[in-house]
């Protein structure tokens, strides 16, 4: 079975270049994004996955919970979404959609998950290696995740740095089992 980003990455970009001749990105962004976390909640999820509902009856239930955060062509494309049967992919494609609109401004979108807190000027400190590394302008987030024990995992797009603990005694597992 295809990983769902790969599934998505056709509707993305359909329409992140929709939105690009239409000069509507910061539009279509918002959209997707409040149509992803929507689509997220649980109870949504029952009625995109309701098999006793079409696919019209689907694209108009998020659409009505939606209401005028969805403009008609996203309503459209919604529909199109349905159509295939795509609807529970709405998370990975707005990540794209912002992957590549990101691309598009010359920057990047970095997340810090760490054991702790990370301060202020380690952040600063990894905005600037990304920063070269990348060379674009980088917009950083962090946030906290007790299980990992210690260190840090980074994203920025596609590319992962995993400097936890509990990444570096996976590994070591890995090596050692036969």
């Amino acid at each position: 079975m295809m990983e769902p980003r790969t599934l998505a990455r056709p509707y993305a970009r359909a329409a992140f270049e929709h939105a690009r001749l239409t000069g509507d990105l910061d539009t279509w962004s918002a959209a997707l994004s409040v149509a992803a976390a929507v689509s997220r909640e649980a109870a949504m999820q029952a009625v995109l996955g309701d098999p006793g509902k079409t696919a019209e009856q689907r694209a108009q239930t998020l659409g009505d919970v939606l209401g005028d955060a969805l403009g008609a062509s996203v309503r459209a494309f919604l529909g199109i979404m349905a159509d295939n049967g795509r609807l529970g992919l709405l998370p990975e494609t707005a990540a794209l959609f912002a992957e590549f609109k990101a691309a598009q401004e010359a920057s990047v979108n970095v997340e810090v998950v760490s054991a702790f807190d990370v301060d202020e000027a380690a952040l600063n400190e990894i905005s600037e290696a990304m920063s070269r590394r990348f060379e674009r302008t980088v917009s950083i987030t962090s946030e906290t995740d007790t299980t990992l024990l210690g260190g840090a995992v980074i994203r920025a797009g596609d590319m992962v740095i995993d400097g936890s603990v509990r990444g570096r005694l996976n590994k070591l597992a890995g090596t050692l089992t036969p």
